[in-house]
This record gives C-alpha cells, sequence and structure tokens, in this order.
C-alpha cells in the first residue's frame, strides 16, 4: 500500500508519543491534528516516574528532568491545619524517579522534536471528518481529501470524533460541580518542592508550582451557580480562595498567564478497537485530573499500542494481537477512572459525615509510613502489571509462585551488549525488545527472538551482568514478556503470542 500505514488523529501527548513509536519501529505513519499549531497552554502538569520512563524509552526526555520542577512533598491541610504530608520525591525500592511537574505544552514539544528527528511531522489544520473500512483498510476522510491506511487511531481527547465515527460507546457522568484554574506569576509565599492542597467545607484549593520565576498553578472549587465564567472572576475567586483557605493575602503584582474552568467527568469507551480503529488518551477514558493520572495513563496506551501495532502492520503478528491492548490497557483506564473519582469526591466532599471520616480516619491513615509508600508506588504507575492480561503468566493469575511473572513491569537493570559495553536495559527498548541473558547463551537466544521479531529494529541482545540461570525477553514497553531456560521454550512463546502458531486467531 503506499501512503501511511498508520494514520494518528490527534497531536496531544498521546497521538505525539505513539507516532515516535511507530516511526522508530519503521512504520510510514501520518499525524494530523485540526489545531493549527502546538497548543501554548499548560493544562496537564504531573509527569509520573511511568511518564519518564516512556519518554526515556522514546529518546524524548532529555532535558525535560532539568527544566522541570521536581516535587518531594504532597501536603494536605484540612480547616486550615497540615494533617498530612505525603513524600513522593525519595527514591524507594520500586521507584527511583521524582515526580517532576512541567508543562503539557513542554511534554508535547519534546515529543514534537523526537518526532522531527525520525522523519515525521505533525499536519496542522487537517480536521478530521469521517472514516469507512473495509476488510483491508480504512478510508480516512479529512476536510482536505481521503487517506486510505491500513489502520485508524484516534488519539483526539475526550469528545473524539473517531471514536464517534466508529460507533463507539464513551458511557460516564461528571463526578462534581466545576473548578476554575489558573497559571499566574505572583510572590505566594510557598515552598518551590511541594504541592499543597487546603479542604474545607466551603470548597478547596490546590497550589503547584510550576517552572519560571514565581509562577504557580491554582486550582479552587467553583460554585455551581451556571452563570457565564470570564477570566477576572476565575482571577477573583482565585484570589480569594488564596486569603481564605491558605491564610494569604494575594499580593498587588498578580499576572494571569493564563486561566480556564473545567467540570470533572468520568467516562470510559465500551471498547479500544472496531476492526481496523482504535483509541488511545482521552479519547478512551476521561476521568478527574487529582493524583496527576491522565497524561501518563495516556502515554502507557501509546506505548503499549506502539510495539502491537508495528508488528502486525510488518505483517511479523496477527491482527489479534491488537485484542491485547484493550485486555491490558482497559483495566488501567477503569481503576484509574474510579480511584480519581473517589479522591476527588473525598476532596471536595459537601457531607458531614463523610468529610469526618476523611478527616479522622482516611488522613490519619494516610501518615504512616507503609501507607506512604504503597500510595507512593501506586501514583507512580510503577505498579503496573498484565500479568492477568492474554499475554501474561496464566500460573500468576491462579496465584500460583512468587517474584517476576510475565507481563510485570521489569526494572531499569544495568546490563551488557554483545560487544561488551555497559548499558541499561531500558536504554534498550523503546521500540527494540531485549533478550537478558548470561553471555554464553544470549546469541542463542537472541537468534530466535530476530527470527520473530525482526533482525534490524525490533531486537537488542543484551547479556546480564549477574549470574542468573533464567532468560528473559523483555518487550518493548519493559514489561516481562518470557522467562525460561530452554530456545524451544521461547520459540513456542514467540508464535503463540505472534499469532503464527494460532494462539491469537
Amino acid at each position: 500500500m503506499e501512503g501511511p500505514l498508520v494514520v494518528v488523529v490527534g497531536a496531544g501527548p498521546t497521538g505525539l508519543a505513539l507516532a515516535c513509536g511507530l516511526a522508530l519501529a519503521g512504520v510510514p505513519v501520518r499525524i494530523v491534528d485540526k489545531a493549527e499549531r502546538p497548543s501554548t497552554a499548560s493544562r496537564a502538569l504531573g509527569i509520573q516516574p511511568r511518564g519518564s520512563e516512556v519518554l526515556d524509552r522514546l529518546g524524548a526526555l532529555e532535558g525535560l528532568p532539568e527544566r522541570s520542577v521536581r516535587v518531594a512533598e504532597f501536603v494536605t491541610h484540612v480547616n486550615g491545619k497540615c494533617l498530612m504530608r505525603l513524600k513522593v520525591g525519595a527514591h524507594a525500592a520500586l521507584v527511583d524517579r521524582p515526580v517532576l511537574v512541567n508543562s503539557q505544552a513542554e511534554v508535547e514539544a519534546q515529543l514534537l522534536r523526537r518526532l522531527r528527528d525520525v522523519g515525521v511531522e505533525v499536519e496542522w489544520g487537517r480536521e478530521f471528518i469521517d472514516a469507512d473500512q473495509d476488510a483491508e483498510s480504512v478510508t480516512v476522510q479529512l476536510d482536505e481529501g481521503a487517506v486510505r491506511a491500513r489502520w485508524l487511531v484516534g488519539c483526539d481527547g475526550a469528545h473524539s470524533r473517531v471514536r464517534g465515527s466508529a460507533g463507539i460507546g464513551f458511557p460516564g457522568a461528571p463526578v462534581v460541580d466545576g473548578f476554575f484554574l489558573a497559571d499566574v506569576r505572583a510572590s505566594l509565599p510557598f515552598p518551590r518542592d511541594v504541592v499543597s492542597a487546603w479542604l474545607h467545607r466551603k470548597g478547596m484549593l490546590g497550589v503547584f508550582p510550576l517552572p519560571g520565576d514565581c509562577v504557580w498553578r491554582l486550582v479552587a472549587s467553583a460554585p455551581a451557580d451556571g452563570e457565564d465564567i470570564g477570566s477576572d472572576r476565575v482571577s477573583h475567586a482565585l484570589r480569594l480562595a488564596v486569603q481564605e483557605h491558605a491564610g494569604i493575602q494575594p499580593p498587588e503584582r498578580w499576572t494571569d498567564l493564563w486561566t480556564s474552568t473545567f467540570r470533572i467527568q468520568r467516562r470510559l469507551a465500551t471498547r479500544y478497537r472496531s476492526r481496523r480503529v482504535l483509541l488511545a488518551g482521552d479519547a478512551a477514558h476521561v476521568h478527574s485530573p487529582f493524583g496527576g493520572q491522565g497524561m501518563n495513563t495516556g502515554l502507557g496506551d501509546a506505548e503499549n499500542l506502539a510495539w502491537k501495532l508495528a508488528l502486525v502492520a510488518s505483517g511479523r503478528a496477527h491482527s489479534r494481537l491488537l485484542d491485547t491492548y484493550e485486555s491490558e490497557r482497559r483495566p488501567v483506564a477503569r481503576e484509574v477512572v474510579a480511584s480519581t473519582s473517589g479522591v476527588t469526591r473525598l476532596a471536595v466532599a459537601d457531607n458531614m459525615v463523610v468529610r469526618a471520616v476523611r478527616d479522622r480516619a482516611l488522613v490519619p491513615l494516610l501518615r504512616l509510613p507503609t501507607a506512604q509508600r504503597l500510595l507512593w508506588e501506586k501514583s507512580s504507575q510503577l505498579r503496573i502489571s498484565y500479568r492477568n492480561g492474554p499475554l501474561g503468566d496464566r500460573w500468576s493469575r491462579l496465584g500460583i509462585g512468587v517474584g517476576l511473572r510475565a507481563g510485570d513491569r521489569v526494572p531499569d537493570l544495568t546490563c551488557l551488549r554483545e560487544d561488551g559495553s555497559r548499558t541499561r536495559l531500558h536504554g534498550e527498548l523503546g521500540h527494540r525488545w531485549a533478550i537478558v541473558a548470561p553471555a554464553a547463551v544470549a546469541p542463542t537466544f537472541a537468534a530466535i527472538a530476530r527470527r520473530h521479531l525482526g533482525a534490524d529494529t525490533a531486537v537488542a541482545a543484551v547479556s546480564e551482568t549477574g549470574g542468573r540461570r533464567t532468560v528473559m525477553l523483555v518487550r518493548p514497553d519493559a514489561h516481562l514478556g518470557w522467562a525460561g531456560t530452554t530456545p524451544a521454550a521461547l520459540d513456542h512463546w514467540l508464535t503463540h503470542a505472534l499469532g503464527s502458531g494460532g494462539g491469537l486467531r
């Protein structure tokens, strides 16, 4: 087929990361967006450790941590009293990256630069109209004309036209009333490595440090009066919230850089695939921004889908491999939707009993070191596992066995390349798979993997520095695909997983 094998609609973080992953794997891709140019609005802020890992594997992280605010604590005040400090910056056994706070626009700029590096330009001002698919292709109707491709991916946000065109449902409901938010430049007396929140029966206030001189993101609950809300009212409401909730007199030198309002929704697509059309990011799931999970969940979708779509598009895997994308990623989004909705209801609770339980039971419980560690690991998204998915370990689904199982995230191990040079495991991934094995047997297992996955861009053979005998095949998204000791077992797993032996047909 001439032209792109994949058309991606939407050039936000999810669409850009997906296009990068496909292009790195050698898949012809075209990415379009109806906007005339990249957005400069900050929107999403938090880059969780997993989000940093995804950007790193794509080669798009360089320089971003140095330009970001590194958050050390989340501090919660209830009725003016500091009740909890959640430390999120310290290294733990699972997490060795900090939470980064930076503008979504900056993340997109990083991905745009990386996409240009691999020869792909976003086509701005190109609006998706409709799509029609048959057994072999999908015809994508843009405002400039029609494009034929093998696959279409909608990364076009909560109001996705691609999702509507494919007839995929998006059930859900509002979670709470609206919020005011703004990025401001003001000399506020808050620590620059702390995210602070004030909870009160009259509402809430959140303060986030942003890169730049005295730049902050402010979020406050808005009254549900249904009135039209202009930027002047947003600014006034946020100044008042700073004074009432934080007890700080707003400084006279206060510049609004950006203001907006939003209403939190929780919605989850009924499916992620309709034949040759797939969804990712906000087109598949929307939820509360509390916890900073949204952009990171979209980046995870993109990475998971990219390596699977690359194998299918190149003819190395049966198209049923794409069904494992939904099987692995939709449960992640379902849990994020549920947990962030619960946190939001607690944060802005207007019920006296709920507030009492929150303030006297839940907040004190979260002061415990074990609870803080578990919450930090969960919010990092590094605990995500696909054990229970179709590519996972069936024995672990029965509760048999301990330790690392197929579907689990593999840590960023120190390894040796085949030429003996030292490397990081995650540095060898991105669009490649990795064999982690003792040096003596690595070439044998790598040869099998290359035969199934491709010689040039699909496999990087890596020799582990330790003395372990078990061989691991690590997926491009750093999750364990297979572990064992015999070449025949690896050959069988790849035949089954890619569908060439009927395993996914």
